[in-house]
C-alpha cells in the first residue's frame, strides 16, 4: 500500500442507536488510529427546563425504549431528594422489582439477539445469516427460550406499570398504584423456566469463553478502574447503595456518596462525537478512564448478594485472573450472572409480604433545590441531577448515562480490536465485526447517551448543482 487509507464502519449493527468507526491506516496497512463517533444527538436536558419536577420521571423514560424503567427509576429518585422525603417500604421494593424486571428483559434481549450471533455463529459468519435470524434457524430452542426469558422481564414490567415500554409506575413519594395479589400469584410460576433459560445461557457462554480463551485474552483486554454501587457487604446494589471504584488490582480507589458524584467525576468534550468523556478527577483525561455495567459492577465488587448469583461470581473469578479481568468479552459472561442475580432477587421480592401492601407512596412539597438520583441501569451507573426554583420548576439538569461512563473504554477497545486483527492491509469482513463486536460488549445505549453543554456548533454549507460551494455559515 503506498498512501494512507480510511476505513469507515457505518452504522454499527446490532446494537440501539446510531453510531459509526472510522479506523485510519498507514502506508503499510497497519492501524495507526480508531475512533468511536456517536452521530445522534438528544437535547433533554435543555428542553426539560422550566417544567414541573414532578413530569421528569415521566419525560426523561422517553428518552429510550429500551430502558425507559431505568431513566423514571433514577428521576423519581432524583425527585424524592428534592422533596427531602424517604419513601415507604412497599414502595421501595415495588421500584426494586421493577428494577429487576427491567434487568431481565434488557440482558436477555442483548445476550439471545444481539451478542448471540457471534458467539454461536461465529465473528467469520455470512453477514446474512450473522443475525438473529440466523441465530433462530441454527438454534431454534435457544432463540426461543431467550425471547420468552425476555417477555418474563415485560411481563412484571407491564404488570406494576401497565405496558411493557414506557409504564407509569415510579412517581415522586414513591409509586401510584399497589401490586395485585393476583398478578404476584400469576407470574411466580415463571421464574423456573426463567431460571432453566438462564441456566442454558450461563452453559453458553461458559462454554464460549473456555473453548475461545485465547481470543478472550486479546480481544480488547486492558487495564482500567472499575466502578459501581455496592451494598454495605460489597455487592452490587442496583437500586441503591455507595458508589465504588477499584483498581485493576482490585484495591479500592474511594467510595462516596453518589450524590456527591461531581467531586469525582469529569466531563471532557471532544470534536469528533457528541458523546462526552467522563474520567475519575484526580487521575485526569483519558488516564482517569473507567468501566461500568456487567464487568465494571462485578470487579468493583466483593461478591454477589444472592447465592446462585454469588457461586457463579466466584466460577468466574478463577477464570479471570488478573491477566483477564480486563477481557471486554468477559462482559457476555458477567451479563448473564447479573441476569440470575436479577431473577432471585426479583423471586425474593415477589414472594414476601412487603411487596402487595398498601403504603406506596409519600406526599410532600419541595424542600431542597436540588436532586440527585444515581441507580445501577443495565448497562451501567446512571445519574438524574435536577436543580429547581422555589416552584419546584427545573433550572438546570444533568444526566450521565452508562454510555457515556464508557465511553473512553469502548474508544481503547475498538483501537486495540483493530490493532490486533487488521494488520498489512489485510481488511476482512470478519475482523470489522470484531470491531463492531468491542463496542457491542458494552451493550451501548446511543440514543440515551449523548446531551447538551453550552452551545452546539453549527456548520451549514450550501452547494450548487454542481457541487461547488457558494456559501458557509459557522457557529462555534
Amino acid at each position: 500500500m503506498s498512501d494512507a487509507q480510511q476505513i469507515t464502519i457505518n452504522p454499527i449493527s446490532r446494537l440501539e442507536g446510531h453510531g459509526k468507526v472510522v479506523i485510519q491506516l498507514d502506508a503499510d496497512g497497519h492501524v495507526e488510529d480508531a475512533k468511536f463517533h456517536v452521530t445522534q444527538f438528544r437535547g433533554y436536558e435543555r428542553f426539560c427546563e422550566g417544567r414541573p419536577f414532578e413530569e421528569m420521571p415521566i419525560i426523561t423514560q422517553r428518552i429510550c425504549g429500551i430502558c425507559p424503567v431505568s431513566h423514571q427509576l433514577a428521576s423519581a429518585k432524583a425527585c424524592d431528594a428534592i422533596l427531602g422525603i424517604e419513601i415507604p417500604e412497599t414502595a421501595r421494593a415495588l421500584r426494586t422489582l421493577l428494577h429487576m424486571a427491567q434487568y431481565i428483559q434488557s440482558h436477555a434481549l442483548h445476550f439471545f439477539h444481539l451478542a448471540s450471533p457471534d458467539l454461536l455463529l461465529g465473528w467469520d459468519a455470512d453477514p446474512s445469516i450473522r443475525n438473529v435470524v440466523g441465530v433462530i434457524q441454527a438454534a431454534p430452542e435457544v432463540a426461543r427460550k431467550g425471547i420468552r426469558l425476555r417477555k418474563f422481564g415485560q411481563d412484571i414490567i407491564a404488570a406494576l406499570g401497565g405496558k411493557k415500554i414506557h409504564p407509569a409506575y415510579a412517581v415522586p413519594g414513591g409509586v401510584i398504584r399497589p401490586f395485585a395479589k393476583a398478578d404476584r400469584d400469576r407470574l411466580l410460576p415463571g421464574f423456573a423456566e426463567a431460571y432453566d433459560t438462564c441456566r442454558i445461557a450461563l452453559d453458553l457462554i461458559k462454554d464460549w469463553t473456555a473453548k475461545n480463551e485465547s481470543e478472550v485474552r486479546r480481544f480488547a483486554n486492558f487495564s482500567s478502574l472499575y466502578a459501581g454501587l455496592v451494598d454495605e457487604n460489597g455487592a452490587p446494589n442496583m437500586y441503591e447503595g455507595q458508589m465504588r471504584i477499584k483498581r485493576h488490582d482490585g484495591s479500592v480507589v474511594t467510595q462516596f456518596d453518589p450524590k456527591d458524584y461531581l467531586d469525582f467525576i469529569g466531563e471532557h468534550v471532544e470534536p469528533w462525537s457528541y458523546l462526552k468523556f467522563p474520567y475519575f478527577k484526580s487521575l485526569g483525561y483519558p488516564d482517569g478512564h473507567y468501566r461500568v455495567g456487567p464487568l465494571g459492577r462485578l470487579n468493583a465488587a466483593d461478591g454477589m448478594s444472592t447465592p446462585k448469583a454469588d457461586a457463579e461470581y466466584r466460577n468466574c473469578k478463577q477464570l479471570a485472573d488478573s491477566d483477564l479481568k480486563g477481557g471486554s468479552l468477559l462482559f457476555h459472561y458477567t451479563r448473564i450472572i447479573e441476569l440470575l442475580n436479577c431473577l432471585e432477587k426479583a423471586e425474593e421480592i415477589m414472594s414476601g409480604d412487603v411487596v402487595c401492601g398498601q403504603d406506596i407512596r409519600v406526599t410532600a412539597s419541595p424542600k431542597n433545590s436540588e436532586g440527585v438520583g444515581v441507580i445501577e441501569a443495565p448497562r451501567g451507573t446512571l445519574i438524574h441531577h435536577y436543580w429547581v426554583d422555589s416552584y419546584g420548576a427545573i433550572q438546570k439538569a444533568n444526566l450521565i448515562v452508562a454510555t457515556g461512563h464508557n465511553n473512553i473504554a469502548m474508544n481503547r477497545s475498538v483501537t486495540l480490536v483493530a490493532k490486533e486483527y487488521i494488520k498489512g492491509g489485510e481488511i476482512r469482513e470478519g475482523f470489522l465485526n470484531r470491531v463492531e463486536g468491542a463496542i457491542r460488549c458494552y451493550d451501548p445505549c446511543l440514543s440515551c447517551s449523548t446531551h447538551a453543554f453550552g452551545q452546539m456548533a453549527l456548520d451549514v454549507r450550501i452547494h450548487d448543482k454542481t457541487g461547488a460551494l457558494i456559501r458557509e455559515i459557522k457557529r462555534d
